[in-house]
This record gives C-alpha cells, structure tokens and sequence, in this order.
C-alpha cells in the first residue's frame, strides 16, 4: 500500500482527472438517452459503471507492477494476441455485430478482442522498436528497421482490418506514432507517406462494399440517398440543435426518437452536445486535448526509450480515436466504427482504455526529472 501511494504520488494527475471526467460524462450520457418512465438505470449503463471499476482496478494494478513488467513476456504476448484475435472465427465462439466478425460471445456477454490487443500491440512494438539501444542514441531508424517493424505488426492490422476496417486504422495509428518516436529520419517518413497515398486506390478496391459506400457518402455529403449521409446529417442536428446547455437528462429528438443512429457508441459526442449543449461538447473536446498534451509530456521525459515508446503507443491510439469519432459526428471525416474512448458504451472498450491509462501513468511515475 505504501508503494502504491508513493507511486500515486509522483504520477500524471491531470491525465487521470482527465480520463476519469470523460468517463463520468460519457456515463452521464447514456443514462440520459436510456432513461425512461419505467426504466431508471438501463443494462447498458450498470455495464458500463462496471466496466469502469474493473478499468480503475486494472490502471491500479499496471501502475502498481510498471510498465516493463508487462513489456518482458513479448513474445507470450504475441503469441496470445494472435490466437485471441482467431478465436472470432471459431463457430460458436465468435459472434457478428453489424457487418463486422469481431466478437466472442460467452454465454450472453460479449467480448471484443481487438481492444484488449490494441494494448498488446503497444506492448508488442515498444518491446521490439526498443531493441535498437538505449534512449538518447544518435543513430536513427533505416528502411530496414521500418520493414522490419511493418512485418512485425502486419498480422495484427490485417485480422484486425479484415473484420473491421476502422480498430483496423487504430493499428496503423499506433503504429505510425511508436516508429515516428522511436527516431525515424524525415526523409524517409517523406517516403512513407508517398507510398501510403499511392496505395490508396489500391486499398479502396479491397474494400468492402459497406465500407467504400461510407467513403462515396464523405465524398458526396449533399447527397442523403448516399449510405452514411442521413446518419451524419442528424447528427449535424443533434450537435447544431442542442443551444448552449443542452437538454440535461431529457434528450432532444435526434437521440429520443431514434434519428440518431447508435448514440449510445458511434455518435456518443452528439448525443452528449445534446445533452449538455455547446459546453459540454467543447468541455469533451478540451479534456481530450488536456490529456494528449499530457500524454505527449510524458512520452518526451520518459526515462527510458521502452517507457517513451509505450507512452507514443497509447497517445496515437487516444489521439486517433477521438480526432475520428469527434470530425465523423461533424461530416468532417468518414463515418467509422471507431468508438470515443472512456465515453462510448461497450466494457471492453472502457477497461481498455483505462489499461492504457494505467500504462501512462507507470511511464509518469518513473519519468526523467
């Protein structure tokens, strides 16, 4: 107990009153939209109340062991993430949401993988970039060193991405930030990113049929026949609608009536603008923005390349989620399954983000003064 509170202590604060508020007012949110007459407490919000107590535990027990701990076992890791990520497929075992394959149905709990894994992969890549030597070396990463790093993450974007395209993009995020911080010479992140958009027409055509009508929709935003337009355009409602305060616990129509599509996970940010009007839309924004400049200051005074690396890892995967969910609710990107991290409804989402939480604060702790 000393230990912990000592550790407590000397941790980022601000990233925890952060996260901790989103959590509240994301909480806040879907018991506004599921209350009803005779409904006070809906399942969906009990759920998510203790998906967010075993999210704490879990933050507690990863501050309280440090984040190399759980870096040392990589290859037990690896290992674990890729047979967990192949479950889905077993009859029986994986179980199907919207157009996607990507849960495990136990009894009548569900499961998603990919979240639990997007903190493995973290894990994963931190272990592997942090091979090279010591932080504060010279030398900087070649072309060699971002093959082999594409190599070692690829199995996991592409099962990922191939049941679900959007956790699929958090990957290539979390990827993208961890070689980006692990000393990449500009030229050749010059080169990346010439390659990456040569490969986009080559990436539309694999897509699926769902997921290239969503891109003609953000391509297209006047037309509502479009699939994905009409969903954006009451969410547009929701968000210009809501007046200064919003409507507190009583919904306006977009939510209330069912206009606004799944608003309890997709379009959580207009459900709660909502709710709590332009403040507490730009409150949620401002708390996001507290939390990744944190999480960047953390990443800059780590004490070791291992500790940077995981801090890059979970600040990509922060960044990426809010930035799309948040600019999808407004037509300003295409509409995903991305979820908004501490506020969407599902339990693995939430205990998986609070590990991530758990895992900055282990970096805070033991950081360079």
């Amino acid at each position: 107990m000393n230990k912990f509170s000592h550790l407590a202590r000397r941790c980022d604060k601000l990233i925890f009153a952060s996260a901790l508020a989103l959590s509240l007012i994301g909480l806040f949110t879907q018991f506004a939209i599921s209350r009803t007459e005779t409904t006070f407490l809906s399942g969906e919000v009990l759920i998510q109340s203790a998906a967010l107590i075993i999210g704490l535990a879990a933050a507690a027990v990863i501050l309280m062991q440090g984040y190399r701990y759980f870096i040392e076992p990589d290859k037990l890791i690896y290992i674990a993430s890729i047979v967990l990520l192949l479950l889905v497929y077993v009859p029986g075992l994986g179980a199907s949401a919207g157009a996607s394959r990507s849960w495990i149905a136990i009894g009548p709990a569900t499961f998603q993988p990919s979240e639990v894994v997007k903190i493995a992969f973290v894990l994963l890549m931190a272990s592997h970039l942090s091979r090279r030597g010591g932080r504060g070396e010279q030398d900087h990463f070649a072309c060699g060193d971002v093959v082999r790093a594409s190599l070692y993450g690829l199995p996991f974007i592409l099962l990922v991405a191939k049941e679900d395209f959007g956790s699929g993009c958090v990957f290539c995020a979390i990827w993208i930030f961890m070689v980006f911080c692990s000393g990449l010479e500009l030229k050749i992140i010059g080169r990346f990113a010439l390659v990456l958009t040569a490969l986009l027409p080559m990436i539309y055509f694999f897509m699926a049929g769902y997921q290239k009508d969503r891109i003609d929709a953000f391509l297209s935003p006047e037309d509502l026949d479009l699939p994905g337009n009409y969903q954006v355009w009451n969410s547009k409602v929701a968000i210009g609608s809501a007046g200064l305060f919003g409507r507190g616990l009583y919904p306006g129509t977009q939510s209330r009536l069912g206009f606004l599509p799944v608003p309890e996970s997709d379009f959580i940010f207009a459900a709660t603008v909502e709710s709590l009007g332009f403040v507490g839309g730009a409150a949620v924004i401002v708390l996001f923005g507290l939390l990744i400049y944190r999480s960047l200051k953390i990443t800059r005074y780590a004490k070791d390349l291992q500790g940077a690396l995981t801090a890059a890892g979970i600040t990509g995967m922060f960044f990426f989620q809010a930035f799309e969910n948040i600019a999808m609710t407004m037509g300003l990107m295409p509409v995903t399954g991305i979820t908004l991290p501490f506020m969407s409804s599902g339990g693995s989402a939430m205990v998986s983000a609070w590990m991530g939480v758990g895992l900055l604060l282990s970096v805070s702790c033991r950081q360079r003064l």
